[in-house]
């Protein structure tokens, strides 16, 4: 057996466990917080993977066997070898600790050449920013009008309306996250895959699924429940579309992968802001540490990926500096 494939499986395992286990979060992580009391985790595990397996059944169909919708267009297929496989291992431990780090960084750093890693970075500025300031303007007209500060729903027939909502909402969600960091995942693969090896994906990639609300979502759930009413459909159902709306927006700007985590902490950042200016809220007191934290794990994400490309491109093979 060679070390190539070797490296390929582990490599492949990794990145699947950890994209899954660390950025899904971002989509599932509000649908588990407020469905888990209405329902069990394998009924809620269950809808998440006919979502992926509908998804991205379309994508393997429509792009002619690659399930990535084309975000690997720019990063060619190479051999794999050790160093590929590094990267998804310090996601894994980082993931343990609860750290939200950009996988799109971390995994593709160790594929990309630095020009396509710079325009990677920068879409994903940009997509910060943009989450930022359009989740800063909904939730401040939102929070004109409904208090996520504490506000349960308790009429049952609206209860109803937003926990049928959410369904659509979350599921819609998932779908166009799943267009953008399915790519994470699949650079171990070839860009085009045959049938055989398209089932046995989707069998790990369900198999995670459901060892992911299992678990609950895992230490990287806890960003998501420290947010104000993500525990609340209604809540749950305004960020899903929001998120859902910037992720489709950057998915049709072009074919470059970018980072989801950053758009996604900027969401709630402009999201966190707009409420606390609404209540009048010590915004130094109670919302900038929040804020701040969660910035600077993105920055020490971005800082460890940095650190792999550079000695992948500079030092491991530094002839390959395009």
């Amino acid at each position: 057996m060679e070390l190539s494939f070797v490296y390929t499986v582990i490599g492949f395992s990794l990145a699947a466990l950890s994209v899954f286990g660390n950025d899904s979060i971002q989509t599932l992580g509000t649908f588990i917080a407020a469905k888990k009391k209405w329902y069990k985790w394998y009924v809620l595990a269950t809808a998440a993977s006919v979502v992926l397996v509908v998804t991205l059944t379309y994508g393997w169909i429509v792009y002619d066997g690659d399930i990535t919708f084309g975000r690997l267009n720019k990063i060619p297929y190479i051999e794999i070898q050790w160093y590929h496989a590094v990267a998804p291992l310090v996601l894994v431990m980082l993931t343990r600790v609860g750290i939200p780090v950009s996988t799109t960084f971390l995994v593709l750093s160790a594929f990309a050449s630095t020009v396509i890693l710079e325009k990677v970075l920068l879409k994903s500025i940009v997509g910060y920013a943009i989450a930022a300031s359009a989740a800063y303007i909904v939730w401040f007209v939102v929070s004109k009008y409904i208090n996520e500060k504490d506000d349960e729903i308790t009429d049952p027939k609206r209860q109803a309306f937003w926990r049928n909502s959410q369904w659509v909402a979350s599921g819609f969600l998932w779908a166009t996250w799943l267009m953008h960091d399915v790519a994470n995942i699949a650079v171990y693969l070839p860009r085009k895959i045959d049938p055989t090896l398209f089932i046995l994906v989707m069998v790990y990639f369900v198999i995670l699924i459901y060892y992911i609300f299992w678990r609950e979502g895992g230490p990287i759930q806890k960003i998501v429940l420290e947010k104000t009413g993500t525990r609340y459909a209604r809540s749950c159902t305004i960020i899903d579309l929001v998120y859902c709306a910037v992720l489709y927006f950057f998915k049709e700007l072009n074919d470059l992968p970018m980072s989801t985590t950053w758009v996604f902490v900027g969401l709630l950042c402009g999201r966190e802001l707009a409420i606390a200016t609404h209540h009048k809220t010590n915004l130094r007191k109670y919302v900038f540490p929040i804020i701040g934290k969660d910035f600077l794990k993105m920055i020490f994400g971005l800082a460890i990926s940095a650190g792999i490309v550079l000695s992948i491109h500079y030092v491991i093979i530094p002839n390959n500096l395009v």
